[in-house]
């Protein structure tokens, strides 16, 4: 190119063929062609070139887009493999799903019995409660009656013991003792029903230890058990959810590695463990707070159970015989008061028996007392245990509160378990049924050749030529046969002298004639000559060819006349003239580009140069056959002739007059 030998150069990059693989990169690179145009060694060339390359770009831009459409369409099929395949993993997903939601609904039930079984297990534990309060009231009621049992027996000894001592006195306030006696035996019997009474009483709450003491260890047992239970419950049901959310996650996989980045997928990955730190958190913590409760439960039941199997069952035996004692006592003091009663009358003669009988009695009466102290330690204990009963019921029925409040939590959140799980399984139908639909859609798409053809070029110009020109010698034939016979009569110009004549003429017309018969001679050999060249050995084919050989003829006279006219009457400076208007119709003729793409400021001349309508008869009677058209353009050749021979003429005879007509007044 830099030796002007070639007129431009096509390179094909090295890297050409590879740039059309990284269409899907995440820097795709277009294929580059290099054009290289040498528009210095011929400007029009580069314009070809222009043209030409765009049909290249065109031609292997189709070829690699119907490849792509081609790889596309693969891809397609390939897709619609894949959504079949997701298509029965999210049925195996939705089957799960459904699992899951049946479970949920189970789980949901069962929380539920659990909340309700643990409102009633706190409602049992109030009663509880109450019931150890009323115990612990009476507990201490019979301590407080026992301390006065203790202090009368007390007193019932001193008197006694000074009875003893008084028996010297005892006939003296004989009459008043026998008052005495008579009225203590009578009540005697009040004493001894009460002490029934009291024995009966400690008979009965002694009688129920045993279920109180069982109900406080199988309390202890099942609050244990439902700690184990609890924390089993916790792990399993962590476990399962975790199991759960990892077996779909592992079914969504393949979906996911589809339609997400591996650095998306981790983060979906990341999501779902936090979700499930979450969740088995929130269950821990509410297992704990059960657990907690269930512990507490199961140490106050404990101690409840200790003080009544330890303390409270053989205190209230010892009670139960000392009152046995008391009762066998005050029956023995009933029978003695009586028989006092009945022998006061026979005393004096019985003092040595009453001695003996009031050594009995003080015996008797000393045993009593130890009962009685023995079982006023035995209802303090028993009062101590019923305090620590209560309060170990209160803890428990604290912790049975908390634990109805945690069933409750876990009964709440079942149920957004279980609504979340129904949302779920109607999200994987429904992503079951769109991936088969989507699989349906996608195996439908049916790409052959012509399938590849469409996409690649779907547009289709369909090119009807109006008035066809075969090629550009044809094209350019107008624009070159003006500027040949325009060139052909200013080069006559120069070996034809236009004005000297060869003989003095007898008239300026004859003269102009003269002159004008072999300027039109030499005209009409160039136009047939130029005519013969174009039809007979060049081969270009015209619409007519009388009409090309006349508009041939027509615009070589017509140069004539004009470049005849100019160097007639100015000789040099009318070929210089002539040479300009040749110069401005090489550009403003419009024979290489259409009239709108010449400089504005030539466009005005085109409509007076004569060269003009000679590139258009020449088109019409070459290319387009329209004779009318033809026809108004050689009327305005042969009018810019007729005129130009006109003023040659009239040249003439004024030159002839002004050089011939003198000579010939003076012969």
């Amino acid at each position: 190119m830099d030796n002007q030998e070639y007129y431009m150069l096509i390179e094909v990059p090295k890297d050409f063929s590879q740039n059309a693989t990284t269409l899907l990169d995440d820097t795709p690179k277009k294929l580059e062609l290099k054009y290289v145009p040498n528009e210095s060694y011929n400007f029009v060339s580069s314009q070809m070139g222009n043209t030409a390359m765009k049909e290249i770009q065109a031609s292997v831009q189709k070829s690699v887009t119907e490849t792509y459409a081609e790889t596309m369409f693969d891809k397609i099929k390939s897709m619609g493999e894949g959504f079949a395949t997701a298509n029965k993993g999210a049925g195996e997903v939705d089957e799960g799903a459904g699992k899951l939601s049946e479970g949920a609904a189970q789980l949901k039930e069962n929380l539920a019995t659990l909340a309700d079984r643990s409102v009633q297990f706190s409602e049992g534990l109030s009663k509880a409660g109450n019931g150890s309060k009323d115990l612990a009231n009476g507990a201490s009621k019979l301590n407080s009656g026992l301390a006065q049992l203790e202090e009368g027996q007390n007193k019932l000894t001193a008197g006694s013991q000074e009875l003893q001592k008084g028996t010297n006195e005892l006939a003296a306030g004989l009459a008043n003792l026998q008052t005495g006696l008579h009225t203590a035996d009578g009540k005697m019997s009040e004493l001894n029903s009460g002490t029934t009474e009291m024995k009966e009483g400690v008979q009965q709450f002694q009688n129920k230890l045993p279920e109180l003491a069982k109900g406080t260890k199988e309390l202890a047992t099942g609050a244990e058990q439902l700690n184990t239970g609890l924390g089993q419950f916790e792990e399993q049901l962590i476990a399962g959810m975790n199991e759960t959310i990892n077996q779909q996650l592992q079914q969504y996989m393949p979906l996911l590695q589809q339609r997400f980045s591996p650095m998306e997928i981790a983060m979906i990955k990341q999501k779902v463990e936090q979700q499930q730190s979450q969740m088995a958190e929130q269950i821990r913590s509410n297992v704990g707070k059960l657990q907690k409760g269930s512990k507490q439960l199961a140490a106050g039941s404990k101690e409840i159970n200790k003080a009544v199997s330890g303390q409270l069952a053989p205190n209230m035996k010892s009670l139960n015989e000392g009152l046995g004692k008391v009762q066998n006592g005050q029956q023995q003091l009933q029978a003695g008061v009586h028989g006092l009663a009945e022998g006061s009358d026979q005393l004096a003669s019985g003092t040595g028996k009453l001695q003996n009988g009031e050594k009995n009695l003080s015996e008797g009466m000393n045993k009593v007392g130890e009962k009685l102290s023995e079982a006023k330690n035995g209802s303090a204990q028993l009062a101590t245990g019923a305090e620590t009963l209560n309060s170990g019921l209160g803890e428990l029925n604290s912790g049975s509160e908390k634990l109805s409040e945690g069933a409750g939590k876990l009964a709440k959140g079942s149920t957004e378990l279980e609504s979340g799980s129904t949302k779920l399984k109607e999200g994987t139908e429904e992503l079951h049924e769109k991936l088969g639909e989507a699989a349906d859609k996608a195996n439908e798409v049916k790409a052959k050749k012509e399938t590849y053809d469409m996409m690649a070029e779907p547009v289709k110009v369909d090119k009807e030529v109006k008035h066809h020109v075969p090629n550009y010698g044809t094209g350019i034939a107008p624009y070159f046969l003006s500027l040949g016979l325009f060139v052909g009569a200013l080069m006559l110009t120069i070996v034809f002298p236009l004005r000297e004549p060869a003989e003095q003429p007898s008239s300026g017309f004859r003269w102009f004639i003269g002159k004008t018969g072999i300027m039109f001679t030499a005209g009409l050999a160039q136009s047939l000559l130029v005519s013969a060249v174009l039809l007979l050995g060049l081969k270009m084919e015209v619409q007519s060819v009388p009409l090309f050989i006349l508009t041939t003829i027509i615009t070589s006279l017509t140069f004539m006349a004009i470049i005849q006219m100019l160097t007639t009457m100015w000789g040099n400076p009318g070929r210089f003239i002539a040479v300009l208007i040749l110069i401005l119709q090489l550009t403003a003729s419009a024979g290489t580009f259409p009239l709108e793409l010449i400089p504005t400021a030539l466009q005005p001349f085109n409509s007076i140069l004569p060269m003009a309508y000679s590139v258009r008869a020449f088109k019409t009677v070459i290319s387009s056959g329209d004779f009318h058209f033809m026809w108004a353009n050689e009327g305005v050749l042969l009018s810019i002739a007729a005129v130009c021979l006109l003023i040659t003429c009239l040249f003439f005879k004024r030159l002839f007059k002004k050089q011939y007509n003198t000579q010939i007044v003076e012969e």
